[in-house]
């Protein structure tokens, strides 16, 4: 099975709602700040739950905001 990725465009959202900060975000979504700082670095996957409050707060679809990047299965070598 592929690996995956989730990408997102939080950053730019924050930035087109005011310039929201990382803290304000984190505050409207009851999580940390550090937590948003690895989501917009796509470093982290968030739980449904967290996903569906970002989208609430941007007042969008979640698949707006969250994509699935696959990447190509390796073949492995026999």
């Amino acid at each position: 099975m592929p690996k995956a990725m989730i990408a997102n465009t939080i950053r730019r959202l924050r930035f087109e709602h005011g310039e929201m900060t990382q803290q304000e975000l984190a505050t409207r979504v009851g999580c940390t700040r550090q937590t948003i700082i690895v989501l917009e670095k796509e470093r982290y996957v968030p739980s449904l739950s967290l996903a569906f409050r970002i989208a609430r707060v941007f007042d969008r679809p979640i698949e707006d905001i969250f994509d699935l990047v696959e990447e190509p299965e390796r073949r492995q070598v026999t």
